[in-house]
């Protein structure tokens, strides 16, 4: 039998892949990127601000992973077809994709106005559309299978409060990732979505007032909040070849019990 290193090893080593993960400049993507290093993946962290990526890439070289940054804007198809294009003439290769760059607002539903509501489509969901388009038809194309995983929201699982545009763009991650599973399950190109329940970053802080935060709390059966480091298990299970090599249209709930909860 083998020893319990070697046996983790088969499980979720991710050597010689290379990882993909756009948004992978802010918190909660980031540490999924961390997480992808520390198992081997050469990661690409893909943003618009360089600066931001500098203390992750310096954690991520001093335990001795691999790793760089790339530029692009999401939402668009010119400059992901050109960060396809880009990672290819640098890493060689693409086995791993993150769709994780997001946007969001406290707006009242009667005074969100038509630019906030393109805006937070556009990145949310238009940015996922795109990355899954560009990618997956390279891991499709490649046939050598691959893993893009999405970036959910609770709230695309059940209505909250205050989040309106923000909660349908995530609604339709959650089904366009079901979708494209189905498709490409027979490529052995797996699409799933990561589900995050509250976990503080620079896009919910905002909307995280002392009122709202009890009622959190109060719907939280672990009462706190998730740290970004705990996004990492799931994402190890999702991304390799080998622990989740059979999961694909899931959707994997990290949220201290939230959606478990009534009354």
């Amino acid at each position: 039998m083998s020893t319990p290193s070697a046996y983790l090893t088969s499980l979720f080593s991710l050597t010689g892949k290379v990882a993909v993960v756009i948004g992978g400049t802010g918190e909660l993507c980031g540490a999924m990127a961390e997480g992808l290093a520390g198992a081997g993946a050469e990661v690409v962290l893909v943003g618009r601000n360089e600066e931001k990526a500098k203390p992750r890439l310096e954690r991520i070289h001093a335990a001795g992973g691999k790793g760089y940054f790339l530029s692009a804007e999401a939402s668009e198809k010119g400059p992901l077809e050109k960060l396809l294009a880009d990672v290819l003439a640098r890493s060689g290769r693409v086995d791993i994709v993150i769709n994780g760059a997001g946007v969001n607002s406290a707006t009242p539903f009667l005074e969100i106005a038509e630019d906030e509501f393109d805006r937070i489509i556009r990145i949310n969901l238009k940015g996922v559309f795109l990355g899954c388009q560009i990618f997956g038809k390279y891991l499709v194309e490649r046939g050598e299978g691959g893993s893009i995983i999405n970036l959910g929201s609770m709230s695309g699982l059940v209505p909250l409060s205050r989040v309106f545009t923000y909660s349908a763009s995530k609604a339709a991650v959650h089904n366009l990732s079901k979708n494209l599973a189905r498709e490409w399950a027979p490529k052995r190109v797996r699409v799933n979505t990561i589900v995050p329940g509250f976990f503080p970053a620079e896009q919910n802080r905002k909307i995280l007032s002392p009122e709202r935060v009890a009622s959190i709390m109060g719907h939280t059966p672990m009462k706190r909040f998730g740290e970004a480091r705990e996004l990492v298990g799931a994402t190890l299970l999702l991304a390799g070849d080998g622990a989740g090599s059979f999961i694909t249209g899931s959707e994997i709930v990290v949220d201290g019990g939230y959606h478990a909860m009534t009354i």
